[in-house]
């Protein structure tokens, strides 16, 4: 095992390239442990290069909302009127700490998309 820190993209590329090589190793062996740190490694290096913002909250809500098959009227009792409703979809007023509860637990949604700036 001849593990090194992923600096560089070739750093990166030789790695996974030996992940796939030993992707199905059984655990408790040594190339087991050379996957599971190979693995730590890989995801550090992508997490920090390869960054995900959170997407827009309002973006958000109506996303959900189209996968849960839900209109304005369901988001009454988060938010309060329909007009307040259509008011926040098309982003004329912001979100209060208790629409933002309610939406979450609502459309699973995380606090954190829902409480950014927009």
């Amino acid at each position: 095992m001849n593990i090194r820190p992923i600096k560089t993209e070739k750093n990166y590329r030789d790695a996974v390239k030996r992940m796939e090589h030993i992707f199905y190793a059984k655990r408790g062996t040594a190339e087991g442990d050379e996957l599971e740190i190979l693995s730590i490694l890989i995801e550090k290096y992508e997490d920090s290069k390869f960054k995900i913002d959170f997407p827009d909250p309002i973006e958000a809500i109506k996303f959900r909302m189209e996968q849960m098959g839900y209109t304005q009227s369901d988001l009454v009792g988060c938010i309060g009127y329909k007009s307040r409703v259509s008011e926040i979809l098309h982003k004329r007023r912001k979100l209060n700490l208790d629409m933002i509860r309610a939406l979450s637990h609502k459309l699973n949604i995380s606090t954190e998309v829902l409480v950014q700036q927009y």
